[in-house]
């Protein structure tokens, strides 16, 4: 299916299963941790991250320094660590260390690659930004908690103030992002700059009644919070409004290709490597594209039939994008849904997977300020969010795929697993590749159909609708960054071969637009995961049991795609064992 996968075993040679003599394998093992170890305490201390507990970051009191010469001292770190890695016998690590390193090598690669293209001179595009979560979703009940919030507001003026510097060296070299994608975008902002800090979201954190803060203490952090949201946040929204609205915008490039911008057939290729850790050309995922989007359709004709439809496959969308019954009328009504779907997951997880996260996830809305040009949905460690923005654009026979993708057993179980993951070093239990993540989303919602979760004709229209969204991606994303593709052909290419609403159509374009090469994980991603799959049915036969090896998969965190591959070779190679103390029988 995807061939730049040759080779690439290679990466992983220390995946055999026979290790090397003890000695050299301490030896190597201890040299790579403590490499390791030191990278991630460096990085906590680079972006001002606290270690939890529980193997996750949080927030410290501070914003990361985000100056051109943070960013070089962090090349050259990285940099250096990767020099260091080059300087172990990896081929004498341990079988889990020596997917660390594949792991650890690829993350160097990753930032090593970003400051050289100055990412950080586009610090936001349509999708996604750096400003609309900084504030806490929910009141922080302790005092530490509290205090470390409360400072890091009083840091966010010169954090915007680097971001505004770095937007306009990039704005002064034509690295930004396209004016077009960005219509709207300054609401986001807006919904900050308020006349009461009491309204500002930011306020949000500030204790209730009912906590174990005395009340003086709360009175007294209550007011300290009140006093930095009215003279330091609030005019840094306000400031950065004005510079999104009078400078940003009318200054932003008028072309789309990231081709187009500097050095850009080379940085579009680095977006392609970094998000689906493939070796990939654009015009090798194009037709790749191209392939899937013929496949998918035929099964969609399929699926039509099973509805009864008769007429063609073009009315039939414009019949699912129109009739109200497929219409949420409040936006609880979606929510339930979306709940009900995660909870008949739950009813069946255990006969497809055998290691269950112990973290719970919530189902949240989202955030009403970024909702109208925001995805369908989100997921996250915590929560899962569904976009209830404009109900008739997020018809409801495609929430069950979406609960799939973003909640469970998608992002939110993918996550927590890897968070809970003892054995695994610090730098891995947060580590995130798109390719890897993406690819787990989409071969969930694919796996929906086997767990018996779409009920009707139209949720498994709905998850196909999805998988062809994901398809599609990979001919417009390359269609617009490599092949002069107009922001116009790509909406018609997405809306004639989906039935996604005409709102999620314009949305998705203008982050493909914005956000070269992200979009291109998905497909690749599930497109590799099947096809393991495939190939451990195969070998396997009646040896095969599809929890060992939904655990094997999860139980490496996120890797990049070649080192999957590699390790799922290895399980095939051992019988298709699952993972020790975990019972299957």
């Amino acid at each position: 299916m995807i061939d730049g996968l040759s080779g690439a075993v290679g990466v992983v040679l220390a995946l055999s299963l026979t290790p090397g003599p003890v000695c050299a394998e301490e030896r190597a093992d201890a040299a790579f941790a403590a490499l390791t170890d030191g990278w991630y305490a460096h990085q906590n201390a680079e972006y001002r991250r606290v270690a939890m507990p529980d193997g996750s970051t949080e927030l410290g009191d501070r914003f990361p320094d985000i100056t051109p010469q943070a960013y070089a001292a962090r090349a050259e770190y990285a940099k250096a660590a990767r020099a260091k890695l080059e300087g172990i016998d990896t081929g004498a690590l341990s079988p889990a260390a020596s997917i660390d390193a594949a792991v650890f090598r690829q993350m160097l690669d990753e930032e090593i690659g970003d400051i050289a293209f100055r990412e950080y001179e586009r610090p936001f595009d349509s999708d996604s930004n750096f400003w609309s979560y900084l504030a806490e979703p929910f009141p922080l009940t302790t005092e530490a908690g509290l205090r470390r919030y409360i400072d890091r507001l009083r840091d966010l003026p010169r954090y915007f103030a680097q971001q505004e510097v770095n937007a306009r060296a990039g704005l002064a070299r034509g690295f930004t992002v396209p004016a077009v994608t960005l219509a709207g975008r300054d609401k986001s902002i807006a919904a900050y700059v308020v006349d009461d800090p009491l309204t500002s979201p930011f306020y949000r954190a500030c204790p209730t009644a009912t906590t174990s803060l005395s009340s003086v203490t709360r009175d007294q952090l209550c007011s300290e919070l009140r006093e930095v949201i009215e003279t330091g946040v609030t005019p840094a929204y306000a400031r950065w409004l004005a510079f999104f609205r009078d400078e940003y915008l009318p200054g932003a490039s008028k072309v789309l290709a990231a081709e187009a911008m500097p050095d850009g057939k080379a940085y579009y290729a680095q977006q392609i490597r970094q998000y689906t850790t493939l070796d990939l050309t654009a015009g090798e995922v194009h037709a790749i594209g191209l392939a899937e989007v013929a496949r998918i359709a035929a099964e969609m004709e399929k699926v039509k039939a099973d509805a009864g439809f008769r007429s063609d496959l073009k009315s039939f969308i414009a019949f699912l994008r129109s009739d109200p019954q497929f219409v949420a009328k409040t936006p609880d009504e979606l929510m339930g849904v979306s709940s009900y779907v995660a909870k008949r997951v739950d009813d069946r997880i255990g006969k497809y997977f055998g290691l269950l996260p112990r973290k719970r996830f919530g189902i949240r809305p989202v955030d009403p300020a970024i909702a109208p040009f925001y995805t369908a949905g989100r997921g996250g460690l915590d929560a899962c969010q569904m976009n209830t923005y404009d109900l008739p654009s997020r018809p409801l026979y495609n929430i069950p795929a979406l609960t799939l993708h973003e909640c469970a057993p998608g992002h939110s179980f993918q996550m927590a697993l890897a968070l809970e993951r003892q054995a695994a070093p610090k730098f891995r239990r947060e580590t995130y590749f798109s390719g890897f993540g993406e690819g787990w989303g989409l071969y969930t919602e694919w796996l929906g159909n086997e767990m018996g979760i779409y009920r009707t004709p139209y949720e498994r229209f709905g998850q196909l609708s999805y998988e062809m969204w994901r398809a599609a991606r990979l001919v417009i994303d390359t269609g617009i960054h490599s092949k002069g593709w107009s922001r116009e052909q790509a909406i018609t290419y997405l809306a004639d071969h989906t039935a996604l609403s005409r709102r999620e159509v314009e949305t998705e374009v203008d982050r493909y637009i914005s956000w070269p090469g992200q979009a291109l994980a998905y497909k690749l991603g599930e497109m590799t995961i099947r096809k393991a799959r495939a190939k451990a049915e195969t070998a396997l036969g009646p040896k095969f049991d599809i929890r060992k090896f939904h655990d094997v998969l999860l139980s490496l965190g996120s890797v990049p795609l070649p080192v999957f591959a590699a390790r799922m070779d290895a399980f095939i190679a051992d019988g298709g064992q699952g993972l020790q103390g975990v019972r299957y029988d």
